[in-house]
């Protein structure tokens, strides 16, 4: 199944020079939504998972219905200040100026096995600052999954020795 039929691009967004990537054309369309989950679930059923982490907030959107599929628990991360708890956070940069993102203290115990789940990986900061969380809890990470990835962006440098899936390759 070619899934890029079902995201649509938009030129210069949001700034120019930029070709966004926009799920929401498949997140609509039910069935390849679902086909786009399964697809995932099948790229990481090999591995042995605990649970799956996802950043807010279309990692919500792609971990929540694999974490479901695969029947293994969800750990949302937030921006800081959004969960209830208490929370661990980590800093990271941004193309102009900084972030936090926070995970509860309770999340992962030690030695589990974290799949981490978002839309995109492009630059790679939110999902090793997702890693960092998880590895501070003494999670294992066993792998990242994303509907797209943008390879031009080299993401996956930043996570040297993680297995990476990707459903789309930009």
């Amino acid at each position: 199944m070619d899934f890029k039929e079902y995201i649509r691009v938009i030129p210069d967004f949001p700034q120019p020079g930029i070709s966004f990537k926009d799920i929401t054309t498949l997140l609509n369309n039910g069935e390849k939504y679902r086909e786009a989950i399964n697809e995932l679930k099948s790229m990481v059923s090999d591995l042995k998972i605990d649970l799956i982490a996802g950043p807010e907030a279309r990692g919500f959107v792609v971990g929540a219905p694999l974490a479901y599929a695969l029947g293994v628990g969800f750990i949302p991360i937030r921006k800081s200040g959004k969960l209830p708890y208490q929370t661990i956070e980590v800093g990271y940069d941004l193309e102009y100026g900084s972030d936090r993102l926070a995970m509860h203290s309770d999340a992962v115990k030690p030695g589990q096995n974290v799949l981490i789940a978002d839309d995109l990986l492009a630059t790679g900061g939110t999902i090793s600052t997702s890693v960092k969380l998880v590895r501070e809890l003494g999670g294992n990470v066993v792998g990242t999954a994303f509907l797209i990835e943008l390879s031009e962006l080299n993401g996956r440098d930043k996570l040297p020795g993680i297995d990476v899936f990707s459903l789309l390759t930009y």
